[in-house]
């Protein structure tokens, strides 16, 4: 089958990477949390690895070599051409940080901010298409934007990702296929970070998680509770990568 049939739709968030500075603290961290292995990434991404469940990639972790850069989880957009949308983040405010560049045989991906600085990710799938979100305890089940401009966001992603963008009273959504693919939720007050996206794992039960977490070295931000996609909890990882679980059924 050609490598283009096996791309995800134009504007799915298709992977979740996190940078860190200590790589096998994470690995153990979230090998143990939430039952990942781990392979070898592409070369030119240094020191990587694919986290994996049941032999199928649901991850990336990798070192950050840049400097005061936060340990933190991107979420990738599947894109049909990163050249051509990299050079439309640019053209709508946004910057380009990495790329875009050849990650071996798997696919061309790029590192890039929007308007009000949130880094997120494309991906141009080759080999390796990237991976949906999921209801599978380990996987990536939900990715949304935390940002005190939802209008301005949902302008930038909509022309960038050519997708719309449902207009919502917390959270808009952007739309694939008709669909809520990732959210953009609004917060006024970020309590000094910077806006950012947001990764949920699916879990079974976020308050056990959220304990197990803590036995492993991470810390609760927000304990569990009631949300609107279900029950949910804010986590850090002993390096200080903040996410969150949600049960999924």
């Amino acid at each position: 089958m050609p490598a283009v049939e096996l791309r995800l739709a134009q504007g799915t968030p298709c992977w979740v990477s996190l940078l860190t500075d200590d790589l096998p603290g994470a690995r153990a961290f979230y090998g143990d949390l939430l039952g990942w292995t781990y392979t070898p990434g592409p070369g030119q991404l240094g020191a990587y690895v694919r986290a994996e469940l049941d032999g199928e990639p649901v991850a990336g972790l990798g070192v950050s070599t840049a400097t005061g850069f936060p340990v933190q989880w991107t979420t990738y957009f599947a894109v049909d051409d990163a050249d051509r949308t990299a050079q439309l983040v640019r053209e709508c405010g946004g910057t380009v940080a990495v790329g875009p560049l050849q990650a071996e045989r798997a696919g061309r991906m790029a590192i890039a901010a929007d308007v009000s600085g949130a880094v997120f990710g494309l991906w141009q799938g080759e080999e390796h298409p990237g991976r949906e979100a999921g209801s599978t305890p380990g996987e990536p089940a939900w990715s949304e934007l935390l940002t005190p401009d939802t209008e301005g966001a949902a302008a930038f992603y909509a022309t960038v990702l050519d997708r719309p963008v449902r207009p919502g009273a917390e959270e808009s959504a952007l739309l694939v296929h008709g669909r809520p693919a990732a959210g953009l939720r609004h917060h006024a007050d970020l309590r000094g970070h910077p806006p950012r996206w947001r990764t949920h794992f699916a879990v079974s039960d976020a308050a056990l998680t959220a304990r197990q977490a803590v036995a492993l070295g991470g810390r609760v931000l927000v304990e569990p509770h009631r949300t609107a996609r279900g029950r949910a909890a804010r986590l850090a990882d002993p390096q200080g990568g903040h996410f969150s679980v949600l049960e999924t059924g």
